[in-house]
């Protein structure tokens, strides 16, 4: 297998509102798709919003499910700063902060928070991380 991902896809129980988030909230930009599937081009790895039901019934899997997903997405800025202002952003369009910012034990500094359907993100300025 070649050291890469190429599409990430989370089973959302609102495309449209999902989607709206993505888009506006964390301003990823939206690849023209069809109504029941949204993506996001992050790079040379794609992000995709399926419905719950559609996602599990194409791994052939019960929708059933809750609490820790057992992962989580990471999003890395310049600034401890960023940090805290996109927490506060994000909490602004529904998202639940998990974990406020705060210095980490690595040397960095670090929050968590929750999409709309619990998705677990971290936000992290970490200074020895080069792809910011």
């Amino acid at each position: 297998m070649e050291p890469r991902i190429s599409l990430i896809t989370l089973g959302v129980a609102d495309l449209e509102k999902a989607t709206r988030f993505y888009q506006e909230c964390l301003g990823l930009p939206r690849l023209k798709t069809p109504p029941s599937i949204t993506f996001f081009e992050l790079g040379q790895t794609w992000l995709a919003l399926w419905p719950r039901e559609n996602l599990a019934a194409d791994a052939g899997l019960s929708p059933a499910g809750s609490g820790f997903h057992g992962f989580s997405l990471a999003h890395n800025v310049r600034s401890p700063a960023e940090v805290d202002s996109l927490l506060e952003h994000v909490a602004s369009y529904g998202a639940t902060v998990t974990k406020p910012a705060q210095p980490t034990e690595w040397g960095g500094y670090s929050g968590y928070f929750t999409d709309l359907d619990g998705f677990l993100w971290e936000i992290a300025h970490n200074p020895d991380f080069p792809h910011v």
